[in-house]
């Protein structure tokens, strides 16, 4: 007998997507976006909801789970770290001193990611007081070709990395979520 989950989707239409596409919130009607900030920020919403998807239905134990061992990640702690991540690419658009860490030194916030309801609140929390600090702080600056920050980093790699961090960490999530309960999907 084996602990893995069996696999399953709530797709009927397509058994290897998550949502059916009527039912998939990313989807949305008429033609994409027009410009180049636009559409990067059109990636970068569909990858924050797209983690926040891969979280839905689970409690703070699931989430908590690090079910891909010998990794430390869990989705509570990929929702803790891309927390972080945003506070630290607030960092990089300022040139005034660096905002602390939200959990502490290397790895807190994978491991402080434990299954306490508290901490899952506090999380989503985080994630969206620093998702919308940032955003805030780039609205600032609409020419991507703009130079900002200490280090005179042009605000187009800063959206640039911001989707590639989001869509890297989906792919984690993906793997995350169907090892806590077998859900598949895009």
């Amino acid at each position: 007998m084996s602990d893995r989950p069996a696999r399953w989707t709530k797709a009927t239409v397509y058994p290897d997507m998550w949502a059916d596409p009527d039912d998939d919130p990313r989807n949305s009607e008429g033609n994409s976006p027009d410009g180049e900030l636009a559409t990067l920020q059109d990636f970068l919403t569909g990858y924050r909801l797209t983690l926040r998807m891969k979280c839905e239905g689970l409690d703070a134990g699931q989430l908590a789970r690090r079910s891909v061992p010998p990794s430390t990640m869990s989705l509570l702690g990929l929702l803790r770290h891309l927390a972080e991540v945003e506070r630290d690419w607030q960092n990089w658009i300022t040139d005034g001193d660096p905002l602390p860490g939200l959990y502490g030194g290397d790895d807190a916030d994978f491991d402080g990611a434990v299954a306490d309801q508290a901490v899952v609140d506090a999380a989503y929390a985080d994630l969206e007081r620093e998702q919308a600090a940032t955003d805030a702080a780039l609205a600032a600056h609409p020419d991507l070709g703009e130079r900002v920050g200490r280090d005179q980093v042009a605000v187009r790699e800063l959206m640039v990395h911001r989707i590639e961090e989001y869509a890297r960490h989906c792919g984690h999530a993906d793997l995350l979520r169907e090892c806590v309960d077998g859900r598949v999907g895009q």
